[in-house]
């Protein structure tokens, strides 16, 4: 392929965050020739429209979060043929995150560690932007802390940044599991956890009466993959008091257990969450351990080291109901979301199942038990 041989190669001799921003910077100018040169073939699903939490979705490979954090390319990312893209993280006040470099490729791993710190222009020029060129898929924006901001004034800090993006997003992620701003993990836990969704909740029930729709807009929790069961079990619980649409599985992880890039560069690079191949075995546990807790009840968006449809597979029979790529399509480029539709197709109808539906946690209770 073009990108893996030609493209990539140039990209990768660049920064990590140079050539996200030159990549990013080009798709923000070419989304009338991205949408020509995918064509309807990019969006088709083989498994037909899916129903999440109350949203209709072309197909189940999105974007995660972190990609296009502005929202300055969305109408080009939809045409590469996502069914969903999660923009963002976005906060309440603009903030220029951590100091560079911050973003660090692992090819031997086929990884990334960022310690970007949610580096974003703030959500009111998020929804300015975003307002006049809304991409033609099921946009999600994830919102998190503001730097600046104590953990005790968290909620306040959430509530301003979702009144904002509720006009735009179709679903709002909500972000205590980045390891890259100081103390928010601490969110995850359940006292926490509760006052936040509480608050949240609260909130989106009245913009719902004021606006006029029928349901509250879906609410989803993005968690890490650090976590234990016994703490998974009680972030359910608090979930299903709130009526939360859904669970994102996983953010990144702070681990960095088994690499092949040699330890001592590793250590060299410092601070920040490890994503790609490396975090897929643990983003399959937590998501079994979540879809056993809520008996599959609760719609999962799994994350965490996709570059094919055999990673996607992995995730899905774990008991992901929809899928988000990020450092796969680093390393994979621009095809990636045709390219995993076209393998779940003939994954799932060599598994033997009718639907996709029907394949989602197949083998929840095996990845469960598995050691990360």
């Amino acid at each position: 392929m073009i990108y893996r041989s030609l493209l990539r190669p140039i990209l990768f001799r660049l920064p990590a965050e140079t050539a996200h921003g030159l990549a990013l910077a080009s798709l923000s100018f070419s989304s009338t020739l991205t949408k020509k040169l995918a064509g309807d073939r990019y969006r088709r699903s083989p498994f037909g429209k899916l129903r999440r939490f109350g949203l209709t979705f072309d197909n189940p490979v999105g974007l995660a979060a972190g990609f296009d954090k502005d929202g300055v390319a969305l109408s080009s990312l939809a045409g590469l043929g996502f069914g969903f893209i999660e923009a963002g993280t976005v906060t309440y006040h603009p903030q220029s995150g951590n100091k560079r470099p911050r973003l660090f490729r692992l090819p031997l791993d086929k990884a990334l560690i960022n310690r970007a710190g949610f580096n974003n222009q703030g959500a009111a020029d998020f929804v300015k932007r975003v307002s006049l060129n809304k991409p033609d898929c099921v946009l999600g924006v994830s919102i998190g802390k503001s730097k600046t901001v104590d953990l005790e004034n968290a909620v306040d800090d959430y509530l301003k940044s979702f009144e904002l993006v509720y006009p735009v997003a179709d679903y709002i992620a909500v972000n205590v599991s980045s390891p890259n701003t100081a103390r928010l993990r601490e969110l995850q836990q359940a006292d926490q956890l509760d006052a936040l969704l509480q608050a949240l909740q609260t909130l989106n029930d009245k913009l719902a009466m004021k606006s006029g729709r029928s349901a509250l807009l879906p609410l989803l929790v993005k968690l890490s993959p650090d976590l234990e069961t016994d703490e998974l079990a009680e972030i359910v619980q608090v979930a299903q008091r709130h009526q939360v649409a859904g669970l994102i599985a996983t953010n990144t992880t702070t681990k960095r257990a088994g690499l092949r890039t040699n330890a001592n560069k590793v250590a060299a690079l410092g601070d920040g969450g490890l994503s790609g191949a490396p975090l897929r075995p643990q983003a399959a546990k937590a998501i079994a351990t979540l879809y056993n807790l809520t008996r599959g009840t609760l719609p999962i968006i799994g994350v965490g080291g996709i570059f094919d449809a055999n990673d996607a597979w992995e995730l899905i029979a774990a008991g992901a109901s929809l899928i988000q790529v990020y450092t796969g399509f680093i390393y994979e480029g621009p095809s990636i979301a045709k390219d995993i539709n076209e393998g779940l197709r003939r994954i799932i109808s060599r598994e033997g199942f009718v639907s996709f539906d029907e394949a989602v946690g197949c083998r929840a209770a095996e990845y469960a038990n598995k050691s990360s």
